[in-house]
């Protein structure tokens, strides 16, 4: 199986985008995406310094661009990529790129819910003096009860012992000056606490845009960062964008889900290295991809040939499917074949050793076919019954 993934903040180089700009069709698209930022991401991605390309408002937009672009370019013809990748995953921001390539929002929705999401967050960072810190290594029961007497946040979790805390600067010279015991600091150079309470605000800036933005269900299954739960309803992969800013990135569940896929080969959006190195430890044995230059898009295109399978979702149905969040035992709560269900009907739970997660009809309709029975283990993404939509009066 194959997992198509995007980074977040931080991953931006400058001049990373100096190569892919030789081709005039990477250059007009990425104009384009310019036009609906209102920036100028053709020199921010070549030009610019690092210190340019830090800042919030800049740095959001050009890694959503840059990520959407490319994908364009390893898959010239954008239908062939449903029935060859398996999931998608995006580490913050990165999740609005994933969610674009799912088409379950547009990359025009994309960018504008990025630009405003940046803006927000740089005006948010700006009102109280935050940051954030890597603390590497430490025993994590240890790491967690010092962040939380320090008042931090773990505001990311990408893997054992790759923890990043966010906080007011006060708390984390408070930490740096009393560490977790065999763990390192890395303080990281960025505008705020990012993931935490600190950008409630820009929630409400994006909560509020989000009520304007049509979605689709997803093509591909999305994983998420809250939880690392598998979606297959556009509107709770918008929800999860928005919440997103506010709470922290867990990586960790994210990567535990491409586990309980059977994920065989990941492969990152440009720029590119930092989830592909984060996989490489946590997931020893699956293969990996940085896609950081054109020069490596043959290559990249053999990569998605020999890991490609097709996704679980069906791209034209005439029926929707509910799927499992995760892997657990699910428990059916739904009526029979035939049986019709209002929207938002509950179906069922998922029940794991972690907790037990609920599964939903958004739309309702009548039952087609239970494609698992009461009881049974489930993977995530497992389709667990087909619905047929229900008429709409006029």
């Amino acid at each position: 199986m194959l997992i198509i993934v995007a980074p977040g903040q931080g991953a931006q180089t400058p001049g990373f985008l100096e190569p892919w700009l030789e081709d005039p069709q990477f250059a007009g698209r990425l104009d384009w995406l310019s036009a609906v930022a209102g920036l100028d991401l053709a020199h921010y991605g070549t030009k610019a310094d690092a210190d340019t390309i830090r800042d919030t408002a800049v740095a959001q937009p050009l890694l959503v661009a840059s990520g959407l672009v490319a994908a364009l370019a390893l898959f010239p013809h954008p239908a062939d990529a449903f029935g060859k990748i398996g999931a998608v995953a995006g580490h913050s921001v990165g999740e609005l790129a994933a969610a674009a390539g799912a088409r379950a929002i547009t990359a025009e929705q994309a960018m504008v819910l990025v630009r405003e999401r940046g803006k927000a967050m740089a005006h948010a960072a700006a009102a109280t003096p935050t940051g954030m810190t890597a603390v590497l290594g430490g025993d994590p029961e240890e790491v967690q009860a010092v962040l939380a007497q320090h008042g931090l946040v773990a505001a990311n979790v990408n893997a054992a012992g790759q923890v990043v805390a966010a906080g007011t600067l006060e708390q984390l010279a408070a930490l740096a000056d009393n560490p977790p015991a065999k763990a390192r600091l890395m303080p990281l150079q960025v505008a705020g606490a990012f993931h935490t309470e600190h950008m409630r605000p820009a929630v409400d800036v994006l909560g509020h845009l989000a009520r304007s933005v049509s979605v689709h269900d997803p093509r591909t299954p999305v994983i998420s960062n809250a939880d690392g739960r598998v979606l297959h309803s556009g509107t709770e992969v918008l929800k999860r964008i928005v919440s997103q800013v506010a709470n922290p990135v867990r990586w960790d569940l994210c990567l535990e889900t491409m586990r309980d896929l059977g994920v065989t080969g990941i492969l990152e959006m440009p720029p590119a290295g930092t989830l592909t190195n984060i996989a490489k430890r946590a997931l020893p044995g699956v293969e990996t991809f940085a896609l950081k230059t054109p020069d490596q898009l043959d290559e990249a295109r053999m990569f998605v040939d020999k890991h490609g399978t097709p996704s679980t979702i069906d791209t034209s149905p005439t029926w929707r499917l509910l799927v499992a969040p995760t892997k657990g035992t699910f428990v059916r709560e739904a009526g029979e074949e035939g049986d019709t269900l209002a929207p938002a009907s509950k179906v069922g739970v998922v029940r794991s050793t972690r907790d037990e997660t609920a599964v939903t009809a958004p739309h309702g309709g009548t039952i087609v076919e239970w494609l698992v029975e009461d009881g049974d283990l489930v993977s995530p993404g497992q389709p667990l019954v087909r619905l047929h939509p229900e008429a709409v009066p006029a």
